[in-house]
């Protein structure tokens, strides 16, 4: 299960997964969205209606995609808000965080740090109570967290990391593992303004990392912190040690 997975980060791994062979459930806040969307993919794809950030809803799509899918093995903890929505040209005139309207602020921290806890805290039983699964939360580089002008992206960066890294603590000696994904810098998922002159990876970078994480080569891996730009490396000396 894949939250925010119509666009950008979430579609692309969504896409690598299919390809591998799972059955995937996407969501999006709009029914209609995530049902065009599924039905792009394929028909091991189902579209759910899912507001992170609301209780009721969260349960309602799990629900949901445990009876389309017969269970989640892995929950990707992926939907977030970029920047374009507080300073549509934040790359090139970055707002001082003064600046920022406490409703953007909170409609990004909510979208990413409280829905990732939300969506973790109600699968997580389900899946232990199933035998086991895994968790994947999708982060940001640390320079992004930090960086002039990115209030609120930056922060709810921070936070939700903090939050991967305590979840990983909580589930350690349990049959669920936890482990945090980063593209490891920009990527072209349509969150940067047109005039930004910067490099951008792109999404399907996430592709190969995110299939690993499902297969049974990372039956054991948890607590990690894994760079997408540096995946092979980094699993290459993982395996050679």
């Amino acid at each position: 299960m894949i939250t925010g997975g119509t666009s950008g980060l979430g579609l692309a791994m969504a896409r690598a997964l299919v390809r591998a062979g799972a059955t995937v459930a996407i969501t999006s806040r709009a029914r209609h969205r995530a049902q065009a969307v599924a039905a792009t993919l394929g028909t091991g794809v189902v579209g759910i209606e899912l507001d992170v950030r609301d209780e009721a809803s969260v349960v309602a799509a799990i629900d949901r995609a445990e009876e389309a899918l017969g269970g989640v093995d892995m929950l990707v903890n992926n939907a977030g808000i970029g920047m374009l929505t507080v300073n549509p040209r934040f790359m090139t005139e970055p707002l001082p965080f003064w600046s920022v309207s406490p409703t953007g602020f909170r409609d990004v921290f909510e979208t990413k740090v409280t829905g990732a806890f939300l969506v973790a805290r109600e699968v997580v039983p389900r899946m232990l109570e199933a035998g086991g699964g895994r968790i994947v939360t999708i982060s940001m580089s640390e320079s992004t967290m930090t960086r002039r002008g990115f209030t609120p992206y930056g922060p709810s960066g921070a936070a939700v990391d903090a939050l991967a890294r305590i979840m990983a603590a909580d589930l350690t000696g349990t049959s669920i593992t936890a482990n945090i994904l980063l593209p490891g810098g920009a990527t072209d998922t349509g969150m940067a303004p047109a005039d930004a002159a910067v490099p951008l990876l792109d999404p399907s970078i996430m592709g190969d990392p995110i299939v690993w994480l499902a297969s049974s080569a990372a039956a054991h891996v948890h607590d990690e912190r894994i760079v997408a730009r540096d995946f092979e490396a980094w699993r290459q000396a993982r395996e050679g040690q």
